[in-house]
């Protein structure tokens, strides 16, 4: 077991870091990268973003309103626009950590960067990604305003 911790502590932590197109998802990940993150213990970031499931619904929904149903290139437009936000957000998230490297002057040791981009409700695929992934520790941007969103 000693032989774990040790190999563990060498490969340095993982950082699950959930972003979104918040300027609190933002502010998360720059706090992270100043507070948590030591490119030169080998630490790698996880950026994850996660999209919303696609709108579906059946016609034995008594739920989803009448005239409400989307035909295939409305829902392939939704999906579209969804795929290129994410793009965004993690394009955004990447040149953050990016410019961290450069501003601490980390040489030989470049932070390690991974991005997953997963579809669903966001509360659960950022725990069950949490898990799935082994991470260390999970960062969110803060969640004050989603409830008066509804979600």
């Amino acid at each position: 077991m000693g032989g774990e911790a040790a190999a563990a502590a060498e490969q340095g932590r993982r950082i699950l870091v959930a972003v979104d197109e918040g300027d609190e998802s933002v502010q998360a990940l720059r706090w992270c990268l100043g507070t948590f993150v030591a490119a030169a213990r080998g630490d790698t970031v996880i950026l994850l973003y996660v999209r919303p499931a696609p709108p579906t619904y059946s016609f034995l929904d008594a739920s989803a309103a009448v005239g409400h149903l989307f035909s295939e290139e409305v829902t392939a437009a939704i999906d579209r626009y969804s795929r290129g936000v994410a793009d965004a957000v993690v394009e955004k998230a990447q040149k953050l950590c990016t410019l961290y490297g450069k501003e601490e002057g980390e040489g030989d040791h470049e932070m390690n960067v991974e991005v997953k981009v997963a579809v669903g409700d966001a509360r659960t695929v950022i725990c069950h990604m949490a898990d799935k992934l082994g991470a260390d520790l999970l960062v969110t941007g803060s969640m004050a305003t989603a409830s008066s969103r509804g979600t």
